[in-house]
């Protein structure tokens, strides 16, 4: 293996946890921009803050029925999350990490998307002459928070299940609770109870998995059994297709196509119905999983 394939792969979380479209289009672009950035003192949290300026301003675009305004949306959309990329490789590649780069990580889509919503529900209000389609973007908006934080616990617990080092960012509520009480009153404080938030809704939602987690710590510390670890991760990982589906890629790929059609409404459609009945199977078959090793 060449040294640059190791440098890359260094710079993923894991492949088992990356899907198609990030491996073969946006890491490896992310990843060219990371080495250009690393000796030049610009920090993850940099970046992650471009790329929360640059997704927020997609709204604007995506208000106008023009197709020019549309494809240059789509564009930067895709810009942004290349960014998204990079802020997570380059603290890879430089160990510039910290609890606050990942909740902003986290809260970098949730911008992008709250602007998305709510500049579809205008576009479509002033269309068809009712304020309703609020209602529908705020729906949008609520399941895409719970798509998004139960995906990115999956995942984090995936990469806990592979070492500890990965797993590093998988942290329980008792943990947040600890480092919110320990941080000085400040911004840093506010974006932790943000965070005590995210998690409680993740811990709240996967009881089975709790007291798995429980059971497992109880029995063996922080150092579980590599066969436990190894059919964990097996099992984990053969629901990775579905949970793709609620990632940025399985969200945007039919946004894309459904904004280039004009049918703009249809989109919420797809986030409130067909997101919601994947979470809701996914949930299922996570917590069944679960169970199995009890």
């Amino acid at each position: 293996m060449s040294e640059l394939k190791k440098e890359y792969e260094a710079s993923l979380k894991s492949i088992e946890t990356e899907n198609i479209v990030d491996r073969i289009f946006y890491r490896p672009i992310g990843f060219r921009i990371a080495r250009l950035l690393r000796n030049t003192g610009i920090t993850p949290n940099a970046v992650t803050i471009i790329s929360i300026f640059i997704g927020a301003s997609v709204g604007f675009l995506f208000y106008h029925a023009d197709l020019r305004y549309v494809i240059g949306g789509i564009l930067l959309l895709i810009f942004a999350n290349i960014l998204d990329c990079v802020d997570g490789q380059l603290a890879r590649m430089t160990g510039i990490k910290s609890a606050i780069g990942r909740i902003l990580d986290g809260l970098a889509g949730d911008v992008w998307f709250a602007c998305i919503y709510i500049n579809l529900a205008l576009r479509l209000s002033h269309e068809y002459g009712t304020y309703w389609f609020f209602a529908l973007a705020v729906l949008s908006g609520l399941s895409h928070l719970v798509q998004a934080n139960i995906t990115d616990y999956y995942k984090t617990l995936h990469l806990y299940f592979i070492s500890k080092e990965k797993g590093a960012e998988f942290q329980t509520l008792d943990q947040i609770r600890e480092q919110h009480k320990n941080t000085k009153p400040g911004l840093n404080k506010i974006f932790y109870l943000l965070y005590r938030a995210y998690t409680s809704i993740q811990e709240k939602g996967t009881p089975t998995l709790q007291l798995l987690l429980k059971t497992l710590h109880k029995q063996y510390g922080n150092d579980i059994p590599e066969d436990i670890r190894l059919a964990f991760r097996e099992k984990s990982r053969k629901l990775m297709p579905l949970i793709d589906l609620m990632t940025f890629n399985g969200r945007t790929i039919p946004m894309f196509i459904i904004m280039l059609s004009g049918y703009v409404w249809v989109y919420f459609l797809y986030e409130i119905i067909v997101l919601n009945i994947i979470l809701f199977i996914v949930m299922k078959k996570h917590e069944k999983i679960c169970a199995s090793f009890l």
